[in-house]
């Protein structure tokens, strides 16, 4: 096997266990928490069966280099990262709401406004605007999570109302979203790429700061547009060349999958699995400047409880 797709051992003090479409958390005690990036590969709401290799190696060293390089701006969660697929930090709250973060009109705000719909989240969007121009300053447009799992649009006088977060800590969120998306627009810009638009999310330590959380600035959570051609594929009414995992569900449509009801997930085999993580690494030494480095693929789950345990005997 030259994937992980699950882990299956327990740490000493371990409280509980969470597993989501892509990482594995473990709570421990004295408020740590480690994450576990699998080689799992969600596209539609659905977890294809087969890992992708190198997938949570480069998804965990791209949200731990961009939390290093933001560290000294915004306060986060890391404390280190043991193990090429693993973080290890403090435990915070979650805020029930996730900050996104809108550079250009994109993605679900786009679709949003060629249905006519000018708000979202309670912020307008200006009119005679086409798919992929950017907004005069990037607009936040937050969501929270249904009873569903889907992620909804709610405004900030609704967050503020329902109580889900203090007018003060939601300031501080804002401040802070403003902030990373600055540095990270920064980063991106040096790296010949655009951030187009991401999400930021948000919790509160036991003692009470407020502290980013999660992962930022990667692919899954972040959509990029090449800088070069930009703006004459924008004058000429083309798509934008993306870097983004956009091009595994274009090739799932292609086979005539988009998670609907009655649709059957296509063969995955070696050769797409293979085609997919070459994919990942352009998107690593792109968005990092490094040279990706893999790492031993033998007996991973071992290699990465070892290493867990080796920094916890430390701590």
């Amino acid at each position: 096997m030259n994937t992980l797709l699950s882990t299956n051992f327990e740490l000493p003090n371990q409280l509980s266990k969470y597993k989501g479409k892509v990482r594995e958390v473990i709570y421990l005690e004295n408020d740590l928490i480690v994450i576990i990036t699998t080689d799992r590969l969600s596209a539609f709401d659905v977890v294809l069966p087969k890992g992708i290799p190198y997938k949570g190696q480069i998804l965990n060293q791209i949200s731990s280099h961009m939390l290093n390089l933001t560290k000294s701006i915004v306060p986060n969660w890391l404390i280190t990262s043991p193990d090429p697929i693993v973080s290890i930090g403090k435990r915070c709250e979650p805020f029930k709401v996730e900050m996104i973060i809108r550079g250009y009109l994109s993605g679900h705000a786009a679709r949003e406004y060629k249905k006519g719909k000018r708000y979202i989240s309670g912020v307008k969007m200006p009119n005679d605007m086409n798919e992929n121009d950017p907004f005069e300053i990037p607009i936040i447009t937050p969501s929270t999570k249904s009873d569903n799992g889907h992620d909804e649009d709610i405004s900030k006088e609704e967050i503020l109302d329902k109580g889900l977060v203090s007018e003060r800590d939601y300031e501080k969120m804002e401040s802070y979203t403003n902030i990373l998306f600055e540095e990270g627009s920064k980063i991106a810009c040096e790296r010949g790429l655009i951030l187009v638009d991401t999400k930021y999310e948000f919790g509160k330590s036991k003692d009470g700061e407020i502290l980013l959380i999660d992962e930022i600035h990667t692919p899954d959570s972040s959509r990029y547009f090449y800088l070069d051609g930009y703006e004459e594929r924008q004058k000429n009414f083309k798509n934008q060349k993306q870097l983004s995992k956009e091009f595994a569900r274009q090739w799932l449509i292609s086979k005539g999958f988009q998670g609907l009801e009655g649709q059957e997930l296509p063969q995955i085999d070696n050769n797409f699995t293979n085609i997919v993580s070459q994919r990942y690494i352009e998107l690593y030494e792109t968005i990092t400047g490094k040279k990706f480095f893999p790492a031993q693929m033998e007996n991973i789950e071992n290699r990465v409880k070892v290493n867990i345990l080796n920094f916890l005997e430390n701590h």
